[in-house]
């Protein structure tokens, strides 16, 4: 298969390139040639930009097309109607944020989110109503053609977001850990290799629709993962959920994989409903791979997780509540 990626080499597209060349394909990479340079030096390589630069892809033809690159439907309208009659299949990946409130468990027939304000290209304030409406631009262009991957939280080796590799990394430093509780809170996250495979075999198998693409866990596996992993005693301090929202710890960011159950619309966003990617080949590998790699191969990020100083402070408010 000739195999057209929209993005850098970097995280997802980096674990697309891998898995393709793995299955045997070609692969074309269009972006500016600004991330990952250095990396598969051997493939060929359309240097230009998503939003008026495309003029390099016209007159090519490919089997199937990822882009991992699109976040503003204007931008994606222009490659997709540009592609249309090239390419024979359109993987979009997308995410679970396109929902407008996750105050019940969602599927893909669930109501999407809308812009604040009508033409909004504000990523921060409205990236789930944009992604949404880059998924329109895409099956507008490809109907029946097309694949929206919506992923959740992606996690893994090269990740740099934070958010995840937080707690592999927390629990190998050791000690009393602060951890929402309890140890059976669900939560969801999706291995980039994971998602890079079944994102190929979307191109491969030409599957069509929206998908959502995360999977399983619970907080006590991702630590008990994590001691092994990193050969930690560290010792879990559960702390309940009242307590975290009475200190004003930061949902996601400050405290990764937690989301206060009292928010209404996000009280299920770790518990979207994945049947459908399931029953069309994806598939997790076990959480301690996720876990190993992730500390091998993922560093953390400033201003992402608890401090030392904010956790001790945390831990002894908690220990002293009376």
């Amino acid at each position: 298969m000739r195999l057209l990626l929209l993005g850098g080499p970097k995280f997802v597209g980096r674990a697309v390139i891998d898995v393709a060349l793995e299955r045997g394909h070609e692969m074309t990479l269009f972006n500016r040639g600004t991330t990952g340079a250095e990396l598969y030096p051997e493939l060929e390589r359309i240097v230009g930009d998503r939003d008026g630069g495309i003029e390099g892809l016209r007159g090519r033809e490919w089997d199937a097309v990822v882009d991992t690159s699109g976040y503003l439907p204007r931008v994606v309208g222009q490659s997709a109607r540009l592609l249309a009659d090239a390419v024979g299949h359109y993987v979009f990946v997308s995410s679970i944020s396109v929902y407008a409130s996750f105050a019940a468990v969602v599927d893909e027939g669930s109501a999407l989110a809308e812009l604040s304000a009508p033409g909004s290209e504000d990523i921060s304030a409205d990236y789930g109503a944009l992604k949404a409406l880059c998924e329109r631009e895409v099956d507008a262009a490809f109907p029946g053609r097309s694949t929206a991957v919506r992923a959740g939280l992606i996690v893994g080796p090269h990740d740099p977001t934070g958010r995840f590799t937080y707690w592999p990394h927390r629990i190998a430093r050791g000690g009393d850990v602060l951890v929402p509780g309890p140890a059976w809170r669900p939560v969801q996250f999706v291995d980039v290799r994971d998602l890079a495979a079944w994102i190929v075999t979307a191109g491969e198998e030409r599957l069509a629709g929206p998908f959502n693409a995360t999977g399983p866990a619970t907080m006590g596996a991702v630590l008990d993962a994590a001691r092994r992993a990193a050969g930690s005693s560290a010792r879990a301090v559960e702390v309940d959920d009242a307590f975290l929202t009475g200190q004003g710890v930061g949902e996601w960011m400050e405290l990764p994989l937690w989301i206060d159950p009292t928010n209404d619309d996000w009280r299920h966003f770790m518990e979207v409903d994945t049947a459908r990617a399931t029953t069309a080949g994806l598939v997790f590998r076990p959480l301690d791979d996720t876990v190993a790699a992730t500390l091998a191969d993922a560093e953390l990020v400033e201003g992402v997780g608890l401090t030392p100083e904010r956790e001790a402070e945390l831990l002894t408010a908690w220990w002293s509540r009376g």
